[in-house]
């Protein structure tokens, strides 16, 4: 493929049979397998301008399609490097898009070829775990003599008294509700770990009120190969107070 246009990256693979890959890509262009020592670029020729919309919808659509292209790369090769929404090669210093490409190929390729071996045979699962505060304070308040104490302090008070007590008890229920969140997370964190692989900790997501997201995980593990994680996720589930997300296999965006 030479182009004086840019082109747009998908993914990374191992092989070497230059070919269309008989789908249509974010721009309507196809998609082609671009081969150079031994690796694969997941391209689409583009204008060589950054993609920017306001339209939410149209955003989706286009990350839908990213996600799609790179799904099919993935079935068909087996492992891939994928690359996040909106990455590009251009033509630049004199060179097209492809010359463009292929210097970058071979600039990076021990690094490249070091992370598809890593990766090969290897999926991406979400984890993520959600409690519900109100539900976890009755086991909390059952084995906390202090909070029992100053709960009967408080009735046997005047309303003036019993106000301030009623604070110092929101301060000791905060603080033990953080202690509780970082004994679970603990927990649940090294439950998790002896089941994968590799793990990241993403950072957490806001949730409706009064649920809150304790953990946020990117996990990596052999394809098809989740069933031990997910036997856990599900004990983690029963427990009173907690719902667990459980997402993939994805191709590993958050490992490469």
């Amino acid at each position: 493929m030479m182009t004086d246009k840019g082109l747009y990256i998908y993914c990374l693979a191992q092989g070497n049979q230059e070919e269309p890959l008989e789908l249509r890509g974010l721009g309507g262009q196809p998609v082609e397998a671009f081969s150079h020592r031994g690796l694969i670029a997941v391209v689409e020729e583009c204008e060589p301008k950054s993609l920017k919309s306001e339209d939410q919808k149209v955003l989706a659509d286009w990350l839908l399609i990213h996600q799609n292209v790179v799904d099919i790369a993935w079935e068909r090769y087996e492992t891939v490097l994928p690359f996040g929404f909106g990455m590009m090669i251009k033509s630049m210093d004199g060179k097209t898009a492809s010359e463009n490409l292929k210097a970058w190929i071979e600039r990076e390729s021990e690094e490249l070829r070091g992370k598809l071996k890593r990766l090969k045979n290897k999926a991406e699962y979400g984890v993520q775990v959600i409690w519900d505060p109100a539900g976890i304070l009755p086991k909390i308040k059952r084995s906390d003599k202090e909070i029992q104490d100053l709960e009967k302090e408080i009735q046997s008070k005047p309303k003036g008294v019993a106000y301030l007590l009623e604070r110092k008890l929101a301060e000791i229920i905060k603080k033990r509700l953080e202690e509780a969140a970082n004994v679970y997370f603990k927990d649940f964190y090294q439950r998790i770990r002896n089941c994968v692989g590799e793990i990241h900790v993403e950072k957490v997501r806001r949730e409706n009120p009064p649920k809150q997201m304790i953990m946020n995980l990117s996990c990596l593990q052999e394809k098809d190969e989740g069933v031990l994680l997910g036997k856990e996720l599900e004990k983690i589930g029963k427990i009173q107070g907690f719902d667990v997300r459980f997402t993939g296999p994805w191709p590993p965006y958050s490992f490469v």
